[in-house]
């Protein structure tokens, strides 16, 4: 019997991939775990066609199973999946293992393997290829835009506390804005003074803020046309902004469809409830997991309709004569809140959208 028909018989082979800036480490394993071979490619599209060709040798019931599917491990992704291959996405392997078992990157990618044949692992990477894609990049510059308006306005102020009395005692009281208008209209004169030299920071630093604020409201127009674009019906609820719903959308990727069932989206959301009992005691706490800017967006969202939204106001009243606490009536309406985006979002899991199709 030949090599090939050899391959050809053999069933299911799951190639776990410790991805890395530079290089991937592959990992071939067969359906009962045993080691088919090992090898390391560059991490570029050169080196994803030769990993690709190199698991093919193994079998042709091929399974990756990838760390870092939306960093270092994207292209070998988006790779795959153009050769109609099924992907996985793992996480990193808990350190009780890595002390149990050593550390090395064909340790690391041997893992990720065994962890979908033991079927711990089963979630599917987002595709990063439409819309969304789209909507998180320029959501990053926006993220990154705004840390920096907030550092130049801390140094103004800083740099306030510090100047000649005669000029501090001049732009103290001004609000936030006036400061920043009047300070951007300083004219320091000849550089001879303390005061000349804190007139020119000032003025420095107070451009920067209204070039960075300038920056900021491009990025939130942008936003709020492709997340309205996207999702009407999500932008259209009570206090869902276009931050908010790019933030939702973010965390649903491309392929929505990819999140199964309505607990596993509160479960993504962070506010999904898990079992924390003990002999005689029976609780749940709240879960500390899941995507962490989309709890904090779901949190202001309630906030808002605490204050504005009449219906959240009733139940917020009726849950307090429950005797139920102000922490607690918040965590449910996350969760509530989890649930109505979830159903806004049902639309785009029948019938995803790509670039081409939503221009």
């Amino acid at each position: 019997m030949t090599s090939m028909n050899h391959n050809q018989r053999r069933g299911r082979v799951v190639i776990g991939v410790d991805t890395h800036k530079h290089i991937h480490v592959a990992v071939a394993l067969d359906d009962f775990g045993g080691v088919l071979g090992k090898e390391k490619f560059t991490a570029d599209t050169a080196g994803y066609g030769q990993l690709i060709d190199w698991s093919m040798t193994h079998g042709h019931l091929l399974t990756f199973a990838i760390e870092g599917t939306g960093s270092y491990g994207a292209g070998l992704t988006a790779a795959v999946r153009r050769r109609d291959i099924g992907v996985v996405e793992v996480m990193r392997t808990d350190r009780r293992d890595r002390r149990l078992r050593g550390k090395s990157d064909f340790l690391d990618a041997e893992n990720a393997a065994r962890a979908v044949l033991a079927g711990h692992a089963d979630a599917v990477p987002k595709t990063a290829d439409g819309l969304v894609e789209m909507i998180r990049t320029i959501k990053v510059a926006k993220d990154v835009a705004v840390k920096a308006r907030t550092s130049a306005m801390i140094s103004l102020k800083a740099v306030l506390v510090n100047a000649p009395a005669p000029l501090r005692e001049q732009l103290q009281p001004l609000s936030k804005m006036a400061l920043i208008h009047r300070c951007a209209g300083l004219r320091p004169g000849s550089m001879t003074t303390v005061e000349a030299a804190t007139k020119h920071t000032l003025r420095s630093i107070a451009r920067r803020w209204e070039q960075l604020n300038d920056e900021i409201t491009a990025h939130e127009k942008m936003l709020a046309e492709l997340t309205t674009t996207l999702a009407p019906q999500l932008c259209a609820a009570f206090g869902v902004g276009a931050d908010t719903a790019a933030e939702m959308l973010i965390v649903a990727g491309d392929n929505p469809e990819r999140v199964r069932s309505e607990p596993a989206w509160a479960r993504l959301c962070g506010v999904a409830p898990i079992p924390a009992s003990s002999g005689m005691t029976t609780r749940h706490r709240l879960n500390r997991g899941g995507h962490r800017q989309a709890n904090a967006a779901l949190y202001r969202t309630v906030i808002v309709r605490m204050q504005h939204h009449e219906p959240t106001k009733s139940y917020v009243a009726r849950r307090t004569a429950e005797g139920k606490t102000k922490a607690e009536i918040i965590r449910c309406l996350k969760r509530l809140l989890a649930r109505e985006i979830w159903s806004l979002m049902r639309p785009l899991r029948i019938n995803p959208q790509t670039v081409e199709s939503a221009a």
